[in-house]
């Protein structure tokens, strides 16, 4: 089976990053045709920078890398310091990027990579808010039916919220382009803080990375020694959870997760409960199916897989 091709849309971000080299690690099973950065975890300058550390990190400065939106559609960028860092990268000593940012704006990598490929070819993998994505739809509605999948990081549900008490960081931050995203028609599957929570970096998990003692081995635990700190104070878990990773995990085992295609919406008018990924997990509603929601993971698989894949950098 050929690899699939993907491009990741994130907003690195330390479990962004995971992600980033858990794809680049894994060629026969993900062809990475770019990557798109948008403000989020930090502000633009910072995730356009990151995500370029990230691939000379993985050895792969050839990676084009492109810089997308620098704030939501309809309202102001939050970010995310308090969990990663002033840096969005806190924890390892990583150079600054010697590799240049490709030339042309996200969007229109996104728009034209759609088109130039057959439909159904390429999978959107978005680890970040989903301004990128949704401003590609509204520019280019008729790429909406070329799109094989998207793999997504966000929302919640038995969860809850991680940045407000119902919603999650990712949604929250651009619920607009989240909701012109779930309406999009294409196939989506959605990672949320019900699965991601589960994919927790336990101290033994961590020392596998750490002892793998390759350069990529040893950020990796420096960055989750760095984010766990919030996670743990918050949640009283005993490590932090790998977000984004399960991304990329599902591209390349997609049994270790398990969910319902159910009905998502997202809350778009309260203030209250802005952000909030309304999952009919239950089925109470004759609202159609638009996402494949995910409710549980294989964690020691997951790490295992992750540990495997991350010894080749």
């Amino acid at each position: 089976m050929h690899p699939r091709k993907i491009i990741i849309d994130t907003d690195p971000g330390q479990d962004d990053a995971v992600a980033i080299l858990l794809a680049l690690a894994s060629p026969e099973d993900v062809e990475v045709l770019g990557i798109t950065c948008v403000a989020g975890n930090v502000p633009l300058p910072l995730t356009t920078k990151n995500a370029r550390i990230v691939c000379e990190l993985a050895g792969r400065p050839d990676m084009p890398v492109y810089a997308g939106c620098d704030r939501p559609l309809d309202r102001d960028l939050v970010t995310a310091e308090h969990v990663h860092g002033k840096t969005g990268l806190d924890g390892p000593s990583l150079p600054d990027p010697v590799m240049p940012l490709a030339q042309g704006h996200a969007v229109d990598f996104i728009i034209d990579q759609l088109r130039t490929y057959a439909p159904g070819t390429i999978t959107l993998c978005p680890l970040g808010p989903l301004t990128n994505i949704a401003t590609a739809l509204q520019k280019a509605p008729d790429i909406a039916a070329r799109i094989a999948k998207i793999v997504l990081m966000g929302g919640g549900y038995f969860e809850g919220g991680n940045i407000t008490p119902t919603a999650e960081f990712n949604i929250y931050v651009d619920p607009q382009a989240a909701d012109i995203v779930f309406k999009c028609g294409a196939p989506i599957v959605v990672m949320p803080l019900d699965v991601t929570h589960k994919a927790l970096v336990t101290a033994e998990r961590n020392n596998a990375f750490r002892a793998l003692g390759t350069p990529a081995g040893i950020a990796v635990a420096q960055m989750t020694d760095f984010f766990e700190r919030f996670d743990k104070e918050k949640y009283g878990s005993n490590g932090a959870p790998l977000h984004d990773p399960c991304v990329t995990a599902y591209m390349i085992r997609p049994d270790l997760f398990t969910g319902r295609h159910i009905n998502v919406e997202i809350e778009t008018q309260s203030e209250l409960t802005m952000g909030m990924t309304v999952a009919d997990w239950w089925g109470v509603t004759d609202r159609a199916p638009n996402a494949t929601f995910m409710g549980a993971i294989d964690a020691d698989g997951f790490f295992t897989l992750l540990t495997e894949r991350l010894a080749r950098l």
